[in-house]
């Protein structure tokens, strides 16, 4: 639910901002989106409906893998709903490329990164066709390798592209940066990003059947995929800056600072985190210990969570943009989701992860996961230390909500005084 939430957010955002960046709208778009969302409904209800009669037994194996769960995270819906999310992804290629095609025909400093935006939404389109690429009887190792092209490359890899390119146009829009150096900055980081994440999806397939070359590759790559991680920090401090030299830019105040948590997270999550349990010999010891989701929740939630939020507000900004926001509500939100999902890392997740290790390294991997280990006073005590970080952050997202209403019925908006 949370990767359909994000990539309707990303979706719905290029959808929003195409018709921007051409500076006019196809006939029919409208009507070829509301078929999208027609569509997405379709699949997420019959996904979700799918892989819950399935993990209730209430499929045979064969209908399970096409119409229910086929037990593989990231790629769990259903064959048949795999097929309707991969048409839906062409049918939103088709939507994009035709939106900004007039865009593409100009000269100017903003065709180079109209191309990149276009390039990117190729890519997220039809990569995701690697997950059709096994059947219901392929060996695992095969499944393995072609399941991480999916979460690595797709929506680690050609998400990431696409999000630098639209926060540039978001940030250009705005005239926070001149075209030329939105272009050049979306071009560098995609190129970082794929170089080091294309060869580092290896760090997935260390075990799994595949050469000594995969595990060396891998590795070197994987340590040098935190090095963009760390530029995007460095670009999102400059990013807070140029936002608080334009007093009209105060109205995005609240979607910058949700890129700048995207930076943050990206840092944290996927490069320390991520780099603390993916060379070869930590791996080894800690793949599926707890180190592994506090690597997921603090890159997934942090990065393309925040991220959407982000990209959802400036669509709602632009939408009714001459009237103030009263973002008591939005500041609760912010600051209570990010506090609350660093609370869920450091005070459970972390340290449970970091024992676990422990007992990997001195007895053996399966003792680490046992019950007679994880069932002990302490590791009950640290699991449920989840709790306050977790309720933190669920009220941030109610807050979120609440904000998200009141757009439509007038209440997160300031009173117009009359004069």
């Amino acid at each position: 639910m949370g990767l359909f939430w994000i990539a309707t957010a990303w979706l719905a955002a290029g959808l929003f901002i195409g018709p921007l960046v051409s500076g006019e709208e196809p006939k029919g778009q409208r009507l070829g989106v509301n078929i999208l969302f027609g569509a997405l409904l379709l699949v997420v209800i019959g996904s979700l409906t799918g892989e819950w009669l399935s993990i209730q037994n209430k499929m045979t194996d064969k209908v399970s893998f096409y119409f229910g769960h086929q037990g593989y995270e990231y790629v769990d819906l259903g064959r048949v709903w795999q097929i309707a999310l991969m048409v839906g992804l062409l049918l939103w290629l088709f939507l994009m490329i035709r939106v900004l095609l007039p865009a593409l025909r100009k000269t100017g400093e903003t065709k180079q990164l109209v191309a990149l935006l276009a390039v990117a939404t190729g890519a997220i389109a039809l990569f995701y066709g690697a997950g059709l690429t096994w059947g219901q009887h392929t060996h695992l190792s095969m499944v393995e390798y072609w399941r991480w092209w999916v979460v690595h490359l797709w929506v680690e890899g050609f998400f990431e592209v696409f999000a630098t390119t639209v926060i540039a146009f978001i940030f250009m829009q705005l005239n926070l940066i001149r075209p030329g150096i939105a272009a050049a900055a979306a071009l560098l980081s995609a190129t970082i990003f794929l170089s080091g994440g294309i060869i580092g999806t290896c760090h997935h397939l260390y075990f799994s059947g595949t050469p000594v070359v995969a595990l060396v590759w891998g590795s070197v790559f994987s340590a040098l995929e935190v090095v963009p991680l760390v530029l995007v920090g460095f670009d999102a401090t400059e990013d807070l800056r140029r936002s608080r030299t334009s007093p009209w830019v105060q109205r995005y105040k609240w979607p910058i600072y949700f890129f700048v948590s995207v930076a943050f997270w990206n840092m944290i999550g996927a490069g320390l985190f991520g780099f603390m349990i993916n060379p070869p010999i930590a791996l080894y010891y800690m793949q599926g210990l707890n180190t592994t989701p506090l690597h997921g929740h603090a890159a997934l939630f942090g990065v393309y969570g925040m991220l959407g939020i982000g990209l959802m507000l400036v669509c709602l900004r632009v939408l009714i943009p001459g009237r103030e926001w009263r973002d008591g509500l939005l500041r609760f939100s912010f600051w209570s989701l990010n506090g609350g999902l660093m609370a869920m890392c450091l005070l459970s997740l972390l340290p449970v992860g970091l024992l676990q290790t422990q007992a990997s390294v001195k007895h053996s991997y399966w003792y680490a996961r046992s019950s007679e280990f994880m069932q002990t006073d302490l590791m009950q005590t640290l699991r449920w230390m989840r709790v306050p970080g977790d309720t933190v952050f669920f009220l941030g997202a109610v807050a979120l909500v609440l904000f998200v209403a009141g757009l439509k019925t007038g209440h997160s908006f300031k009173k117009v005084e009359n004069t």
